[in-house]
Formats: C-alpha cells, sequence, structure tokens
C-alpha cells in the first residue's frame, strides 16, 4: 500500500475514533439516566428502553472498534 492509502485510512481511523467517542459519551448519558431511575421506573418501559440502548450503543462501539482494527492492519500498521 502506498503513502497517499496508508495516510487515507489513517484520517479515517481518526474519524472513526471520533464517532466512537460520542457514542460512548451519549451511552454514558444513557446509563446515567438508567441508574439515577427510580427502581419502578427501571424494571418498566422506559427502563428496558434505555437498558437496550446502551446494550446497541456498546454493540456499535465494539464494531467501529473492529472496523478501526481491520483499517490498521490494512494499512500495515
Amino acid at each position: 500500500m502506498n503513502k497517499d492509502r496508508r495516510a487515507a485510512i489513517a484520517a479515517l481511523v481518526e474519524r472513526i475514533d471520533a464517532l466512537k467517542s460520542d457514542i460512548e459519551s451519549l451511552r454514558d448519558e444513557e446509563q446515567d439516566y438508567f441508574d439515577n431511575m427510580p427502581e419502578g421506573f427501571q424494571s418498566g418501559d422506559r427502563g428496558q428502553a434505555a437498558e437496550d440502548a446502551v446494550s446497541r450503543m456498546d454493540d456499535a462501539i465494539s464494531e467501529l472498534e473492529s472496523a478501526m482494527e481491520n483499517l490498521n492492519s490494512a494499512s500495515g500498521d
């Protein structure tokens, strides 16, 4: 792989990392929202929705981490 394509991949990895950080922040906010709910709400629809959102954001974070690893491998880093 040439220098220009490696640089393009590095830029993509940086953008993905920034998106991952944004999702982590949102996930943390949603987790705090859930944690601060009264117990009755935690087991209700709102709590279940919050837990599901946290879980899906965790999945998205994992997928982005995998994408970054794959791109770094592709560029030889």
